[in-house]
């Protein structure tokens, strides 16, 4: 009862179509007419469960939905990633019985719904007075919501039926949707339901009571409740993981529900665990049933026979020992340990010494602990009134260059700084990365956050939650004024903004700063991860503003983790208090690979309280936003085993007027021992030793970024350049391997090795590291892991055919730039594992470690030979895939040939044909010219369709890429390709080029497509590329690789206005340089986006930014392909592409110890100069004598390109 409503709402689910109806009936009480909203609301998924929660953002790209307005209902259907998958339809119908409807809506974004950083407590669908805005289509973020708009009289009831439901095809969704709209059909189905439940209780011949106890033990099993499992003191003692089961024939990977029974007078318990496993798993709850018998006075083997007979006579007869079925196992042949971990990772133990199992739910009731609540006195004068004026709280920020109406850059473009308020937000999560080579954190600028050690997609200390909507996290921060209990956070969630509260953000490089006033206390939050530890330091300095002392507290939350997922790892978490340094620690030993490790929060501080129970800090229903704790006096002290596991940490402190104090959260991970933890967190606790951190952090960021700068006509080219985008590709790319919308925390082969390659000039030696990393990484075959998770090296072996060549063409760029060819000698092993099959894709695996070594330069030779394999047309084979991962299609037969494959072997040949003279192979250098002639021979025969190069040839040769086809006629980096690898026709190559600028660069939205047109429906079938909406990621959208080889190539051949334009096109400051830019691209505006989309409604919205190789190539584009530079061991060639209207620019270079301030400008006639003295050419010869040296250099203007001609055929 609500307002004067009764509501009463009945769920039931069809015995006889695939549907759920859930039917309200509302009764107006009050003795007025009503008019009422009533809105159903539901989040679409249609994948399995693990594909969901693994990347909820990727596995929403394929979902697409209408709206039938006629029939108000939406149909949903996810687009298949193979020509031949049947996808199921879902249906969601909402119908009205003896009420009149005024109106109906509907909405399936869930963007649009809910608005920026709501969620489903306040759904912005709910709070505005508009109907629901209809969104449809390729939404990115589905749901289906329906509004009907109805008139009540007094007394009236009315009866609302939501219907959702699944069918395989679009024709039996329509069928079922006119179906339920039947009045007398509907009520047939609580009939049905009813008849079916007690068929299946016959079936069972179990009673409706057993059927009610089965069902509230159920809730258990999915939502573990600690009064069934183990005592806290065995959950404690278990130190082992989930392949500790193995032996036992499970897997871990199901709920494991364990009886114990020790007397056969009790077999009546045995006999209803039975039934509840069978109940169960007709109702689609699967979970392992471990049954423990023991030998008591000689019934050993009768006991045993007992609950075999048991079983036999049942319906999971054919169950046993098998997923999801029933393990009966003697207690006596179990050892201790693996006893105490059976015992740890059951969701409820049930035993026959305990009573009935009626006797044994009704105990499990957790008691909510009971703790004061605070007292508080509202306050008749606001604080604010007694605090100086302060200017929007720090909101007006002078100074910001490129300010686009929510943020820009500060003046030496070393930050970026968003303004957030009660209105204004920014169109999608701006955020941070914050890493060192272990460990790391993404922050956004609503201060919500998430932070893991090693690996970020395998040990996760708190929750990724990929969800760009909300921004919701598992971290948090609050304030609190302890005499009105008014409290706030720091940061703009998770407690929101009120109307008139600021929050700037300064997102730098390493670090990120949060400020806010509220009730005349200024905060300042600086959170930033130690360069040489595994911590995260949230510092929080608070001021008293007003002019009376104040008590407050400060509490620091987050919610453990401790592996991929916290809903499967969150019950075997662990926690106790460190007696030494007083830190939260937490672990999980269920977490094999991972077990060791403990986590830690800790605050150094005096007067504060702790829990390590989430339930206790959030409340019943409650969130983070307004969590049960904010409203008492402190926090329980509760630490252990079997709790929601989370650390909280309330520190209460006095602030005199004016006073200020500064308070340090750590948040990390020690090693295996809690000794480490604890000597971890005393070393680096308190002021000092942040402070000491923190310096450590940006000087290492100013030294690395500070290696090369421009200065330029064009402020926007300067501050990604001279930053943001080596940053991008150093902290996420190869230490974080994570970012807001993809936590990978894998290694791909080809993926570090690319952006390693960009930090040549900045941090050469990473990508020496990396290239010995990379060869551990290579089967004695040739061929490579195609991504690995560290630490234990666990990958996919794929038939991926362009992965292993990126090791030569990646040591040929180390060695030709350093001079160092001690490298080609450093020895490194190979792996060994079962070879692919040619029907498997790929396998995941822990592979092997050969007896055989062998130094890089083997490695990378290997490599080639293993590149080598050709089809009927002369051309590469494409395998499983090759630079496009969605092309797994093309030739899965081991056939297909790739044309885009054919330029870069050839681009790998030529290259690695100098090392090989460097490191006295002449015969092998040979070789490679010689393959290199043949191959672009065969691809001018072969791959030329006329107006441009084709891509690929399927297995059966079929050409893609061809003005033949009906879907992906073009594709621009078999264009680029043929530019920048050298090979291709000069005539041909400027026409392909003129293809790709014509058909390809919109110049509307500002973005270059992959390919176009892009697949949908046609006959083509080239892989999982086609399951994406058209115009999204690589099916036809920007890949922003692409676009930026794009522009490589058009540099290459000469046509700088060109390449200037497309890299002005690609600069994501440039998508963000107005609030309209910033509302149509809704990325950052300071970091590169992987994907722009060129689909309606979302031409021109970026994709997945930050964790984007597309930085790294973005930053050679500018820096050597434009502007020109070239280091070759102690030489730095400049050879620049000025655009028209440029008179010059300058240029800071560091050579190890040296600088070198570089001055070009254009002239009639070249000329060089380094410290007054003319040298020939634009080579500088450079020295490491730790001095400082002036070059001046004047370049004429290229000539104009060379235009395409109709005999370029």
């Amino acid at each position: 009862h609500d307002r004067g409503l009764d509501l009463y709402t009945e769920i039931v689910v069809s015995p006889e179509d695939d549907i759920e109806l859930r039917r309200t009936r509302i009764t107006n009480r009050s003795n007025v007419q009503r008019t009422v909203e009533f809105t159903s609301y539901a989040e679409v998924v249609m994948a399995p469960a693990a594909a969901d929660a693994a990347h909820p953002a990727f596995s929403k790209l394929f979902v697409q939905t209408e709206i039938l307005r006629n029939e108000n209902a939406i149909l949903c259907t996810r687009r298949p990633r193979t020509k031949d998958e049947q996808m199921p339809w879902l249906l969601n119908l909402m119908t009205v019985h003896d009420g009149v409807l005024l109106d109906a809506s509907f909405e399936t974004s869930r963007s649009d719904f809910l608005g920026r950083t709501n969620s489903t407590v306040a759904p912005r669908a709910l709070i505005d007075a508009e109907p629901l805005h209809g969104g449809e289509g390729s939404v990115l973020d589905p749901i289906v919501a329906i509004r009907y708009k109805v008139i009540l009289e007094p007394d009236q009831v009315i009866t609302l039926d939501v219907v959702t439901g699944m069918t395989e095809t679009r024709e039996a969704a329509l069928h079922l949707i006119d179906k339920y709209q039947d009045r007398h059909l509907a009520d047939r189905v609580f009939e049905l339901a009813w008849t079916h439940s007690q068929v299946v209780l016959r079936q069972l011949n179990a009673s409706e009571s057993d059927a009610q106890l089965y069902s509230r033990l159920a809730s258990s099993i999915i939502y573990p409740n600690a009064a069934l499992r183990a005592d806290a003191a065995i959950l404690i003692r278990n130190h082992r993981g989930q392949s500790g089961l193995w032996a036992y024939a499970t897997s871990g990977d199901l709920p494991i529900v364990l009886m114990q029974i020790k007397d056969p007078a009790n077999i009546d318990l045995a006999r209803q665990m039975v039934q509840a496993h069978a109940y169960w798993r007709l109702k689609g709850l699967v979970v392992d049933l471990v049954i423990w018998y023991e030998d008591n006075a000689g019934y050993r083997q009768a006991l045993h026979d007992q609950i075999m007979s048991l079983i036999a006579s049942g319906i999971d007869a054919q169950a046993i020992d098998r997923p999801g079925g029933i393990f009966v196992r003697l207690l006596d042949q179990i050892a201790s340990e693996d006893r105490v971990l059976m015992q740890s990772v059951a969701r409820a133990i049930l035993s026959d010494a305990r009573g009935s199992l009626a006797d044994q739910i009704k105990r499990a009731v957790l008691v909510t602990p009971k703790l004061p609540a605070g007292v508080f006195e509202a306050r008749t004068e606001p604080y604010a009134l007694l605090a100086p004026a302060k200017a929007a709280a720090g909101v007006a920020t002078p100074g910001l260059i490129l300010d686009n109406g929510i943020g820009g850059f500060s003046a030496d473009g070393r930050e970026y700084v968003i303004r957030t308020d009660g209105t204004s937000r920014t169109p999608a999560p701006w955020v941070n990365v914050l890493a060192n080579p272990s460990f790391g954190s993404v922050v956004s600028e609503s201060g919500q956050a998430y932070t893991w050690s090693e690996n970020a997609h395998e040990f996760r200390l708190t929750p990724w939650d990929n969800d760009p909507v909300s921004d919701s996290g598992g971290e948090a921060f609050y304030i609190r004024d302890e005499q009105s209990g008014a409290f706030w956070s720091p940061t703009a969630l998770p407690v929101r903004p009120d109307g008139n509260g600021h929050y700037p953000t300064r997102h730098g490089f390493g670090y990120s700063v949060f400020e806010h006033r509220r009730e005349a206390i200024d905060s300042t939050l600086t959170t930033f991860v130690a360069l040489d530890a595994p911590i995260k330091y949230s510092v929080i300095k608070l001021r008293n503003a007003s002019s009376v002392p104040r008590k407050l507290s400060v509490t620091g939350y987050v919610e453990w983790v401790l592996g991929d997922l916290r809903a499967k790892q969150s019950m075997h978490v662990v926690t106790e208090i460190d007696p030494i340094s007083g830190a939260l620690f937490a672990r999980n030993a269920y977490n094999t690979e991972f077990s060791g490790r403990v986590g830690f929060f800790q605050v150094e501080a005096q007067n504060r309280t702790v829990t390590a129970d989430r339930n206790e800090f959030l409340g019943r229903n409650r969130n983070l936003a307004n969590p049960a704790a904010m409203g008492r006096a402190r926090l329980s002290g509760k630490v252990g085993a079997g709790l929601d596991p989370c650390a909280a940490i309330q520190v209460v402190i006095e602030l005199q007027p004016g006073q200020e104090r500064e308070l340090v959260f750590m948040l990390g991970v020690g090693g295996r021992r809690n000794a480490d933890a604890s000597g971890l967190v005393q070393r680096y606790n308190g002021s000092v030793a942040a402070a000491a951190a923190f310096d450590m952090v940006t000087d290492h960021w100013n030294d690395t970024l500070g290696a090369v700068r421009i200065d330029t006509p064009e402020p926007m080219l300067g501050v990604v350049a001279n930053g943001w985008l080596m940053y991008q590709t150093i902290a996420c790319r190869m230490w974080a391997r994570s970012g807001y919308y993809q936590s990978g925390g894998a290694f791909g082969f080809r993926d570090q090795l690319q952006d390693a390659m960009a930090m040549i000039h900045t941090r050469p030696l990473i990508l020496r590291e990396h290239l010995l990393l990379c060869a551990a990484h290579q089967f004695v075959e040739g061929d490579v892991q195609h991504w690995w998770h560290p630490p234990s090296d666990r990958g996919v072996r794929t038939h991926c055919s362009d992965d292993y060549l990126w090791l030569p063409l990646a040591a040929h760029r180390y060695v030709v730039a350093t001079g160092d060819l001690s490298v080609l000698s450093e020895p490194a092993p190979f792996l060994e594992g079962r070879m692919l099959t040619q029907e498997e894709e790929s396998y995941y695996d822990m592979p092997g470690h050969s007896h055989q070594n062998a130094d890089l330069y083997e490695h990378c030779v290997r490599a080639i030979k293993r590149g080598l394999r050709f089809g009927e047309h002369g051309l590469p084979l494409i395998g499983t895939c090759d630079w496009n991962d969605g092309m797994d299609r093309v030739g899965n037969e081991g056939r297909g040939e790739s044309v885009w494959l054919a330029w870069f072997l050839y681009d790998v040949l030529t290259k690695f044909a100098e090392v090989a003279l460097l490191h006295d192979d002449q015969a092998f250098a040979d070789s490679c010219r010689n393959q290199a002639k043949q191959l672009a021979a065969n691809v001018e025969q072969h791959a030329w369709d006329g107006a441009w190069y084709r891509r690929a040839y399927f297995d059966d040769g079929t050409p893609l890429g061809s003005s033949g086809n009906d879907e992906c006629q073009i594709d621009s980096i078999s264009q680029s390709w043929g530019v920048l690898s050298g090979a291709a026709d000069p005539l041909r190559s400027a026409g392909a080029m003129a293809a790709v600028d014509a058909r390809l660069v919109r110049r509307d939205f500002g973005l270059v497509q992959l390919l176009d047109p892009p697949f949908d429906k046609g006959v083509l079938n080239p892989g999982y590329i086609r399951g994406y909406v058209p115009g999204v990621r690589e099916n036809g959208g920007q890949y922003t690789h692409a676009a930026i080889w794009t522009a490589m190539a058009f540099a290459k051949m000469g046509d700088s206005e060109k390449a200037w334009e497309l890299l002005r096109m690609i600069n994501p400051v440039q998508h963000g340089n107005t609030s309209a830019a910033c509302a149509l691209y809704k990325a950052e505006p300071y970091v590169i986006a992987a994907d722009v989309y060129a689909v309606s409604p979302h031409i021109g919205r970026g994709g997945w930014s930050w964790y984007t190789g597309s930085s790294g190539w973005m930053y050679r584009l500018i820096v050597e392909s434009l502007l020109g530079l070239g280091l070759a061991g102690n030489k730095l060639t400049i050879a620049p592409h000025l655009p028209a209207n440029w008179p010059g620019f300058t240029l800071h270079y560091r050579y190890r110890k040296s600088n070198y301030a570089i001055a070009v400008t254009a002239g009639e006639k070249a000329a060089l100069s380094l410290d007054g003295r003319a040298l020939d050419g634009n080579v500088i010869p450079l020295v490491e004598d730790g001095f400082d040296h002036v070059v001046e250099l004047r370049v004429v203007r290229a000539p104009a390109p060379l235009a395409p001609s109709a005999g370029s055929a």
